[in-house]
């Protein structure tokens, strides 16, 4: 008996399974807990005129998430750490000052 091919297994498109590690930090800065998630990147899509978007971390809340800055894979966690609260002064404190 031949060995099954993609159409006998019913496999009609190949998926490929991605390797990339979801990583969380939960930053506590003025009294509030700011939850950041990384995503993966996300290849363009030219027939639905989607453009392609690097790996990326995401301040997560009230189940949204919202894009902050780019993955870099290797990046100490202080250094990390230091840029997410940056940006979380630079875009949510400085956001609410007066003008």
């Amino acid at each position: 008996m031949p060995p099954p091919t993609k159409a006998r297994a019913g496999l009609h498109s190949e998926q490929l399974v991605s390797a990339y590690k979801v990583e969380q930090r939960r930053l506590t800065y003025r009294g509030r807990v700011f939850h950041f998630v990384s995503y993966e990147a996300v290849p363009a899509n030219e027939r639905r005129g989607v453009q392609a978007v690097p790996p990326m971390w995401h301040l997560m809340n009230e189940g949204k998430r919202r894009p902050v800055m780019p993955h870099l894979l290797g990046q100490e966690p202080e250094d990390l750490d230091a840029a997410l609260l940056r940006w979380v002064e630079e875009t949510i404190f400085a956001a609410h000052l007066p003008a």
